[in-house]
């Protein structure tokens, strides 16, 4: 669910704004990282919906023309169109939780390169995004940058898709963190194909995605490893720590927010070291034997056990 590059059709007056912000934002940011003592909320508000990373042509392919996913996941290539521009996407979709990947030159601008990626959280029940933003009001962030997403299902019509709230508005360098809450309108839509609502109000992951994964192994993201430029992690860690994650810093500057079922280790490097590194994730079933395939320039290891793995290879030098 590609969006970041959205916010570039806001009108300049916006863009301007924004631009001019950045920095007050960016070193509020960097305060909230530093300060491990600020307390967690109340309760979880943000999940991990989905990751993205732009791989390399190679990787791309492979998995795209993988017959071995399409049988480990519920697993669609699919062209969207929404906010003004149009993405082809290769998708693992589980109950909850799914991954984006993207080849390079797929994406306009800076969005193209290798090792840009994104990461979006969602709330659960309606309202709860609001709170967020207050959140992060709170822990210093002046004016978090929201936005409406829309979708177009083919016939020109602009359906309301879902809000997100982002801490320093369209300004990373290689990775784009933000916030999510599915719309009502979208719902509604007979040709989103989603679930009636489990209690009211409920804007929920498992509700969005289809139950089409229970007929193959992947069940749901369990972890997500990425590198991530300094400036962008810091923009990053008050929107999870907004969202009731549990944020510790590593050795070497990078970060493991945990809550909500899903670890994401956020890895502190260099711009041409950035994108997914590593993904875990847990099966409907335990597998008495391993399975390692070879896709691209990555290794997806499956058993033993309920759980999967799959790790990309590092940038060549």
């Amino acid at each position: 669910m590609l969006i970041h590059r959205t916010l570039r059709t806001i009108t300049v007056l916006a863009a301007t704004f924004t631009v001019a912000l950045s920095g007050a934002v960016t070193g509020g940011a960097s305060a909230a990282m530093a300060d491990e003592s600020q307390p967690k909320p109340d309760r979880q508000l943000l999940f991990y919906n989905h990751a993205y990373s732009v791989v390399d042509k190679e990787t791309a392919d492979a998995v795209e023309n993988s017959d071995y996913l399409r049988k480990f996941a519920n697993f669609e290539v699919r062209t969207t169109t929404g906010g003004g521009m149009t993405w082809k996407g290769r998708y693992l979709k589980g109950r909850e939780t799914y991954l984006e990947l993207f080849s390079v030159g797929d994406l306009p601008g800076q969005d193209a390169e290798f090792g840009s990626a994104g990461l979006g959280t969602s709330v659960e029940r309606a309202g709860d995004l609001s709170t967020v933003t207050e959140r992060l009001k709170a822990a210093g962030i002046a004016n978090p940058f929201p936005y409406r997403q829309t979708r177009d299902f083919g016939d020109g019509v602009k359906v309301p898709w879902f809000d997100t709230i982002r801490a320093t508005g369209d300004q990373y360098d290689a990775f784009d963190p933000w916030a999510m809450e599915y719309l009502p309108e979208y719902f509604a839509d007979p040709r989103s194909k989603t679930e009636p609502e489990s209690f009211p109000g409920d804007v929920g992951r498992e509700r969005y995605l289809p139950d089409d994964y229970r007929d193959h192994l992947m069940r749901d993201v369990t972890s997500i490893r990425i590198g991530v430029p300094a400036r962008d992690l810091a923009n990053t860690v008050p929107l999870l720590r907004a969202g009731g994650f549990t944020v510790r810093t590593l050795p070497g500057g990078g970060v493991v927010a945990e809550g909500g079922g899903t670890r994401i280790q956020l890895d502190s490097v260099a711009r041409e070291q950035a994108g997914l590194k590593q993904i875990q994730m847990s099966l409907n079933k335990p597998l008495l034997s391993m399975t390692e395939e070879r896709i691209g320039r990555s290794t997806l290891v499956v058993g033993p056990g309920a759980r999967a793995v799959w790790t990309f290879d590092a940038p060549a030098k």
